[in-house]
C-alpha cells in the first residue's frame, strides 16, 4: 500500500471460523483493512484478527457481532463499518449454517428449514440490498476509482442434490440466483458480483462427515484427490477482489477440485 493511499475495506460475514477465516486472511494479505462479522463466537473472531494481523500488521481489522438473518443486526453490522472506515469496497457474503440434524427430506421440518433460509438466503440477500445502496452512494461520491464488488459464498449443493439437507441446497440454489440477479441490477453502477462455490472443504461444519468424504476422495469423487482447504477458497476471493476478472459479472467460480466435470 503506498503512502497516504486509503486501503479498500472488506466485510466478511461469518469470518471468525472456518471458510470465512480463510478469505479474512487473504484479504489481509492482499492489501485490506477488514470487518470480521461473526454470530455468536467472539474469541474465534479474535483469534482470526490476531491472525490476520500476523499476516499484514499495518493492517486495520476489527470485529463485529452481528446475526445476518436480523434486519436490526444487518443495519448494525453496515453502521459499524460506515463509522469505522468510512467506506466499503468488497462484500463477502459467506456466514452459513448446516442443518442441525442430517434427515431425509421426507421427515425434515419447517423450523429447520426457516432457520437455514433467514441464515444463509434471506440474511445474504438483504445485506446485499443495503450494502448495494450504500455502494452505489460512494460510485458518487469517489467516481471511476471507486470499483465495488459483491462475492456470494455458495456450496457445490447448490446444484447437487443431497436429500438428507434438501433446505441447505435449497438455500445455496436460491443464493447462486441472487448472484445473477444483483449482477444484472447493479452493472450498471460499476458494481460486480460473483459467486464462488466451494466444494469439500476441511472446516468445523465437515468435520462430522470426515470419514465418509475421506473415502470419497480417495475412490475419485473429485478429479484433484485431496480437501480442500479454506485458504483455497480466501485466494480466489482475493483474486476477484483484486482486479483479476474485471470484465466478469455474475460468473461462478467452482472451488471443488473438478467435482463440477461431467465424467464418463
Amino acid at each position: 500500500m503506498a503512502p497516504g493511499r486509503e486501503s479498500s475495506v472488506a466485510l466478511v460475514t461469518g469470518g471468525s471460523r472456518g471458510i470465512g477465516r480463510g478469505i479474512a486472511l487473504e484479504l489481509a494479505r492482499a492489501g485490506f483493512d477488514l470487518v470480521i462479522n461473526y454470530a455468536g463466537n467472539e474469541t474465534a473472531a479474535q483469534e482470526a484478527r490476531t491472525e490476520a494481523l500476523d499476516t499484514r500488521r499495518q493492517a486495520r481489522i476489527e470485529t463485529c457481532q452481528a446475526d445476518v438473518s436480523i434486519a436490526e443486526d444487518r443495519q448494525r453490522l453496515l453502521q459499524f463499518t460506515r463509522e469505522s472506515f468510512g467506506r466499503l469496497d468488497l462484500l463477502v457474503n459467506n456466514a452459513g449454517i448446516a442443518p442441525s440434524k442430517r434427515v431425509d427430506i421426507l421427515d425434515a421440518t419447517e423450523v429447520s428449514f426457516d432457520r437455514l433460509m433467514a441464515v444463509n438466503l434471506k440474511g445474504p440477500y438483504f445485506l446485499t440490498q443495503a450494502a448495494a445502496r450504500w455502494m452505489i452512494e460512494q460510485a458518487g461520491e469517489k467516481g471511476a476509482k471507486y470499483r465495488p464488488i459483491i462475492v456470494n459464498i455458495t456450496s457445490v449443493s447448490a446444484y447437487a442434490a443431497s436429500p438428507e439437507r434438501g433446505d441447505y441446497c435449497v438455500s445455496k440454489a436460491g443464493m447462486a440466483m441472487a448472484t445473477k440477479l444483483y449482477a444484472v441490477a447493479l452493472a450498471s453502477h460499476g458494481i460486480r458480483v460473483y459467486e464462488i462455490r466451494p466444494g469439500v472443504i476441511a472446516t468445523d461444519m465437515t468435520s462430522v462427515v470426515k470419514e465418509k468424504y475421506d473415502v470419497l476422495i480417495e475412490h475419485g469423487l473429485t478429479p484433484i484427490k485431496r480437501w480442500g482447504l479454506p485458504s483455497d477458497v480466501g485466494r480466489a476471493v482475493a483474486a476477484i477482489a483484486t482486479g483479476a476478472l474485471e470484465f466478469s459479472t455474475g460468473e461462478v467460480i467452482n472451488v471443488d477440485g473438478g467435482f463440477h466435470l461431467r465424467r464418463l
